[in-house]
């Protein structure tokens, strides 16, 4: 075996030789999240849509009133085309 061969194959390979490496600084930026002027008024809405009642008191008592009078009537026409509405939605 020839160990002159072996160090002329090491010097063109370099292999002896230290890499030297540069030290990564830390990081001083911070993440941040910025939320659009569509994400803030969408907030504030879903905000007010949740904390609305779900029943709207003062119709429901216009509606009594009415019912009780018999001043309350359902146009058969109008029933059908909101019911065929929700239909064709499914459709």
């Amino acid at each position: 075996m020839r160990i002159d061969a072996y160090n002329q194959v090491n010097q063109i390979y370099k292999t002896d030789n230290k890499v030297k490496t540069k030290q990564v600084s830390k990081a001083s930026k911070r993440d941040e999240v910025e939320i659009s002027s569509f994400g803030k008024a969408y907030q504030t809405a879903r905000q007010a849509v949740s904390s609305a009642p779900d029943i709207r008191e003062e119709k429901i008592a216009e509606i009594k009133a009415r019912i009780q009078n018999g001043t309350y009537e359902v146009s058969g026409e109008k029933f059908a085309e909101k019911i065929l509405s929700k239909y064709d939605e499914y459709i």
